[in-house]
């Protein structure tokens, strides 16, 4: 548990951390180091360019959506054999849904005793930075802020009168200054960066980030601080997170169908690798690029941008009627966000209408500004095929489209919501024979029934077509 790592914040969302993350990554890579990184907070987008700097999968460290203990198995579990962690975080580092602060960044830091190196947007000040970073040290004395990294510098002047001032009043170093640049290399939307899927520059753009890191940062101040011995953890956490339950030794493993493309992107990889750990075998499908649906005996639909793919997916007639067919005929089908804007019959963008594969009664449009937008917390108050009546269910949800038709009711849904805004009422889970589609999306790791529940109907879906 000495594996040298670091914790990349900032003062508030937006500052650059996730490209000077990125370029951190990939630099280190360059020079042959294993790095293991990780995001902070629900995110799919950003883990998916760490994951790419990093050539392995990014995971999820969030107090929220699962237990500390979980978080420290799971770092533990993900680091093995690596040379160094890198943690991106998210907002600001002390930013949470409480006064405590509970699940932030800052309290991550504590957690893992990780140091934390603050990305600066510094653009129109100077010296008050100092008096912000100074502030941000006292302010929970128990996180350690090791050095910043000052961001949009103006100028050398601009760059000198910054340095001097920190590490005077401060008394931490600054690790690099990276000027005003054009982050074309990085095209962004709503939900900030666009998937990796989506752009065909990706490695370009991670080498650009590696360049910019090269240039700017001191990369070896950097691995010495991610280095310092002092930061230890307790190896009384140490252990694997993977699920220990014996594998399923049938002769033949229950197919679990995965949507994955472009336009259906957005999977946690500790989601799918709990199907596998209870004896699932994943098999990923393109709706944008097959005509039909492989033998599979369940289908997990997870979120992503459904709707810059109107056209691709509404044109796809042969897929949507399988898919239709196949949840007739009772496949259980799990969607979360994006999967269930894929089940409704349309989506309405700039007033055309786009044919969706018509399994719920639904038709969606979208907003200039999020419908849903951060953690939620679900209670399960009707029968479905997926979790018990009265489980807790905590999720998160980011997205702008909304309903505009709902020809079902309240009791085809079967999630309340305790926080976050749903599907429609105050109500999210919209339940139709073995299907269940939900805006919340679930971690396995805070939810690990999940990955239980579709395992076990494609088990009785198996059967009953054998």
């Amino acid at each position: 548990m000495d594996l040298p790592r670091i914790i990349i914040s900032a003062l508030r969302g937006g500052s650059g951390k996730t490209i000077l993350s990125i370029g951190i990554i990939a630099a280190w890579r360059r020079l042959g180091k294993s790095v293991a990184p990780f995001k902070k907070g629900p995110d799919y987008i950003d883990s998916g360019w760490l994951s790419l700097a990093a050539d392995r999968p990014c995971y999820n460290l969030d107090t929220f959506l699962f237990s500390k203990k979980h978080v420290l198995q799971s770092f533990s579990s993900h680091t093995s054999h690596k040379d160094v962690a890198v943690i991106e975080g998210n907002r600001g580092l002390f930013d949470g849904i409480d006064l405590e602060g509970a699940t932030s960044t800052a309290e991550l830091a504590k957690l893992l005793n990780a140091p934390v190196v603050l990305v600066l947007d510094c653009t129109k000040v100077t010296r008050t930075v100092a008096a912000v970073v100074s502030g941000c040290i006292h302010f929970d004395p128990d996180v350690t802020i090791s050095g910043v990294i000052l961001n949009h510098i103006a100028g050398s002047r601009h760059e000198r009168i910054l340095r001097k001032s920190i590490e005077y009043y401060c008394g931490i170093p600054v690790l690099g200054a990276v000027p005003k640049l054009n982050w074309q290399d990085f095209p962004e939307r709503h939900m900030g960066l666009v998937p990796i899927f989506e752009s065909k520059w990706a490695r370009d753009s991670v080498d650009a980030a590696a360049e910019i890191a090269k240039t700017h940062l001191d990369l070896d101040r950097i691995a010495n601080i991610a280095s310092d011995p002092s930061f230890k953890m307790e190896s009384k956490w140490a252990g694997s997170s993977e699920n220990r339950q014996k594998k399923n030794l049938r002769r033949q493993k229950p197919k679990i169908g995965i949507l994955k493309d472009a336009a259906f992107q957005f999977y946690y990889p500790e989601n799918i690798d709990a199907l596998s750990f209870q004896g699932g075998e994943p098999i990923f499908i393109s709706p944008l690029k097959s005509k039909t649906i492989p033998k599979i005996d369940a289908l997990y639909i997870g979120g992503g941008f459904p709707e810059t793919h109107a056209e691709e997916l509404a044109e796809n007639v042969a897929f949507k009627d399988r898919l239709r067919f196949l949840a007739e005929d009772g496949l259980p089908i799990y969607a979360e966000c994006g999967g269930l804007m894929y089940l409704a019959q349309e989506l309405i963008l700039d007033g055309k209408s786009y044919a969706m594969a018509g399994v719920l009664p639904i038709g969606l449009g979208f907003s200039k500004k999020p419908e849903g937008h951060g953690y939620t917390v679900v209670k399960v108050d009707s029968k479905n095929p997926y979790f018990k009546v009265g489980t807790e269910i905590r999720g998160h949800e980011f997205h702008y489209s909304r309903v505009l038709r709902w020809d079902g009711n309240d009791k085809d849904m079967v999630f309340s919501m305790k926080r976050g805004t749903g599907f429609h009422n105050r109500r999210d889970g919209v339940c139709y024979k073995n299907v269940l589609a939900t805006f919340t999306h679930v971690h396995a790791l805070g939810t690990p029934s999940w990955a239980r529940a579709v395992v076990r109907n494609a088990i009785f879906h198996q059967r009953k077509k054998s």
